[in-house]
């Protein structure tokens, strides 16, 4: 008799394990398909790992659902929904089938009456069972949706499902800027958070760390609809609900492939002002494109760099006054027939070899002492000339060099009356090498009272000796030629 001390449950049958064994063995996957249902013939079965059939066997149909305990993966949950015109009888056994028809596993269960339509009460009645197995990993838990019913549980689930792997997730309330601990309750972008916020974890240090979570006192977890490989696919977009620099931004997921989550590397983009069009797309902020090389002409979008490159080639090394095309039309003297122009003032030139010069040609004076093959204008001739005379001291006492080295030299000296003594008066200028002649007298009418004697014995090339005869002093005029 059932009562609070009966224990229900499943099992492997000793056909089942041995299917799985070899499933596993082989590397396939085994695949339990149909649920059996019994009334054990109104008795308190006890299931048996030998069983080879149920008790007693009412019903028999593809399971609606086989999936894992979410609380523990060593057992096994299949599912059978009856529909209300399935029914009149106990529900007190349970048995699966795999594919291949074997008696896979057997199970007791509370025992419900299964009322039909007829009875006056019709229902969908979901039946399920729990079976303890050695492993899951390699049992098939698909199930065809077109041939069972669905629980409402089991929609709600789908639906979920099906939601968690749309690209669009729902909001996360923070997003990370750097890296971060995965525990604990801590304050990221300025949001102290709580238990249960989502966060979009975007920089971590180990990129296959990033993906949204769930912030907690202990160790964070991954969002329910963002914790499998599945869920988290190219093109994931994200927003972010609060922070001091991150709020009410739009973030997508750019890593590109198949994702294994937990292994492959995540990477987020900023996408909150959206992509351009590729039609006349409208540019903010400053849009960057990559640089085409020097003397590319096509389509390519022309950077700021490459136009500064162009420009550079084009003036090359061109002063200042003539880096710009105004300058350069200036300076040719805005003439829109430059080149014929300067054909015909080519034309006006001179040859290099032997050229015949009209008119009153000009040139550069060059200096006074130049001495090469350079052409010599007449104002340099004529400085020259001056340059020529120009050792000169001109006065009543002075000297004039001459071109080729000839020295005058004049002056006027008081002869002092000393009876006729000698007296020596020194030149202006010394000559270097010698004096030819010196000759002089009395300056003016009179008796010859002074007159020029020579030149003195000790320095001929110096001095002039004159002599005074007279009573007074008298003025003394003389001239020397010498170099």
């Amino acid at each position: 008799m059932v009562d609070q001390n009966s224990i229900f449950g499943g099992m492997l049958t000793t056909l089942g394990a041995a299917k799985k064994t070899n499933c596993d063995a082989l590397g396939i996957p085994w695949e339990p398909r149909y649920m059996l249902i019994g009334d054990a013939n109104d008795t308190d079965p006890v299931p048996s790992p030998s069983q080879t059939k149920l008790i007693n066997q009412r019903y028999r149909a593809q399971l609606n659902q086989l999936r894992v305990s979410p609380t523990d993966d060593n057992v096994l949950i299949a599912e059978l929904v009856l529909p209300p015109d399935v029914g009149g009888w106990w529900i007190r056994e349970l048995a699966l089938e795999d594919k291949d028809g074997v008696f896979s596993a057997v199970s007791n269960v509370a025992p419900s009456y299964k009322p039909l339509l007829t009875q006056g009460s019709g229902r969908n009645q979901v039946v399920r069972m729990h079976i303890i197995t050695s492993g899951t990993s390699n049992i098939q838990l698909k199930i065809d949706p077109s041939v069972v019913l669905a629980t409402r549980e089991y929609v709600d689930a789908k639906i979920l499902e099906e939601l968690y792997k749309l690209d669009n997730k729902q909001s996360v309330r923070v997003a990370t800027m750097g890296n971060v601990a995965l525990t604990g309750l801590q304050t990221i972008d300025g949001v102290a958070l709580a238990a249960g916020d989502r966060v979009l974890v975007k920089n971590q240090n180990v990129a296959k760390d990033n993906g949204i979570w769930v912030a907690a006192a202990g160790s964070w977890s991954r969002a329910t609809d963002a914790d499998s490989s599945a869920q988290v696919t190219s093109g994931l977009l994200v927003s972010v609900e609060q922070g001091t620099t991150l709020a009410d931004t739009r973030w997508q997921l750019i890593t590109d492939g198949t994702i294994v989550l937990g292994t492959t590397p995540l990477a987020f983009q900023n996408v909150t002002q959206g992509f351009a069009p590729i039609n006349s797309p409208s540019f903010t902020g400053t849009p960057l494109a990559p640089t085409a090389g020097p003397g590319t002409n096509n389509q390519q979008i022309a950077t700021t760099a490459f136009i500064q490159l162009a420009l550079a080639a084009l003036v090359d090394s061109s002063p200042a006054a003539l880096d710009t095309l105004k300058e350069l039309a200036t300076a040719l003297g805005n003439d829109p027939n430059f080149a014929t122009t300067v054909t015909n003032a080519i034309s006006l030139k001179a040859p290099l070899a032997s050229p015949t010069l009209t008119g009153t040609p000009t040139g550069p004076t060059q200096a006074g002492t130049d001495n090469t093959t350079k052409l010599a204008t007449t104002a340099q001739v004529q400085a020259a000339i001056i340059a020529a005379f120009s050792a000169r001291s001109l006065g009543s006492v002075g000297y004039l060099r001459l071109p080729g080295g000839l020295i005058l030299e004049w002056g006027e000296v008081s002869v002092s009356a000393t009876g006729g003594s000698y007296q020596s008066f020194s030149f202006p200028l010394r000559f270097p090498n010698g004096c030819f002649v010196a000759i002089g007298g009395r300056k003016s009418l009179g008796s010859n009272a002074v007159m020029l004697v020579g030149q003195s014995g000790g320095d001929p090339n110096g001095q002039v000796i004159f002599q005074n005869f007279g009573a007074s002093v008298e003025v003394g005029q003389y001239i020397a030629i010498g170099y």
